[in-house]
């Protein structure tokens, strides 16, 4: 396996093993889609070498999150699963959690960001679930669902920080190398953790000399500063388009399977990754969302040190408000525009 520069301070390999993640990509065969592995030509004489875009924008709910939700929600007890579930998330988790809730005949209570799209917001509540929109972040969320977690005795599902959400996400690296062994490199956008953690840790169990690169928002950087000494760890603001990966505060768990496993993290400011939606939608003819692009604006921006020939690029969500879009384009042509 690649030796990583960075120190881990837990050995994730205790908890997290290539048996759970593979278990999870057993059971989740019935509960999610195989989503396409899609090359294109366009972003290959772009960045000369061959791309291959893993499509979680189609997924079931619109994004990776219904993965890891399904899988926790699976091996909760029956006394856990008595109690009712409560989560906090920017969106996609919410929806996963809400899908498999739902399924499985369980009262889900979520708390999302009052900013939330609002029709992240509407999916959620149709799967099934109750919203309760608080704070300005994730963080705020997060903290009002303990509040109510305590009063209630609920079980509460954390949207990265668990090694089964984590196992969960890690099958998507399972089926990218299923779908292209040669791959050399993954890109992976980064918000808490969970999806890098989960698909760093199988990636590298599977092909140990595969590079994983991480990708985050320049106004959501939490994981980027804390590796690489830049700033503060834990921020008082995360004003980005990319409000799937606005979190204030790495994950604990997370952080140390990326120290671990993730060969380079990067960030991308608002314009290149309003830049990578458009190329998407127009080129691409796809749809994703802020977080959903952000894995690929980190290719487009060049600033991986990597030699790959065949990169894999997940799309993580295209949960996207479609009244954005003239907000996208603009932003994407104009490095003056700011987001409040």
């Amino acid at each position: 396996m690649r030796k990583n520069k960075f120190k881990g301070s837990e050995d994730v390999g205790d908890f997290l093993t290539l048996a759970k993640v593979m278990d999870a990509h057993e059971k989740l065969q019935e509960v999610i889609h195989r989503t396409p592995l899609e090359t294109s030509a366009t972003l290959n004489q772009q960045t000369g070498q061959d791309v291959y875009l893993k499509m979680e924008n189609q997924q079931k709910t619109g994004a990776f999150k219904v993965r890891g939700a399904s899988y926790k929600v699976e091996s909760l007890t029956d006394e856990e699963a008595r109690r009712g579930v409560i989560a906090a998330s920017a969106g996609n988790h919410a929806q996963g959690v809400a899908l498999a809730a739902t399924k499985r005949g369980i009262q889900a209570k979520i708390f999302m960001p009052e900013a939330t799209p609002r029709a992240k917001v509407e999916a959620t509540e149709g799967y099934g679930a109750r919203v309760v929109l608080t704070g300005e972040s994730f963080q705020e969320a997060y903290q009002a669902a303990m509040k109510e977690q305590e009063r209630l005795g609920a079980t509460f599902l954390h949207p990265f920080d668990d090694y089964d959400v984590m196992a969960g996400q890690g099958t998507i690296a399972v089926e990218m190398l299923q779908q292209q062994p040669d791959l050399d490199t993954l890109y992976v956008p980064i918000g808490g953790g969970g999806l890098i953690s989960g698909v760093a840790f199988a990636a590298k169990q599977l092909k140990p000399d595969i590079r994983v690169i991480g990708v985050q928002s320049a106004k959501a950087p939490s994981t980027y500063n804390a590796l690489y000494k830049k700033g503060p760890e834990k921020l008082t603001s995360v004003a980005t388009i990319a409000d799937g990966i606005a979190v204030k505060e790495k994950g604990k768990l997370t952080f140390s399977c990326i120290q671990k496993y993730v060969d380079q993290v990067i960030t991308v400011d608002e314009q290149e990754i309003a830049k990578a939606m458009l190329m998407l939608l127009e080129r691409e003819k796809t749809l994703v969302e802020g977080a959903g692009a952000t894995a690929l604006a980190g290719l487009l921006s060049g600033q991986a040190s990597s030699d790959s020939q065949r990169c894999g690029v997940i799309l993580s969500g295209g949960n996207m408000d479609l009244s954005k879009l003239p907000l996208i384009r603009k932003l994407a042509n104009s490095k003056k525009m700011v987001i409040a």
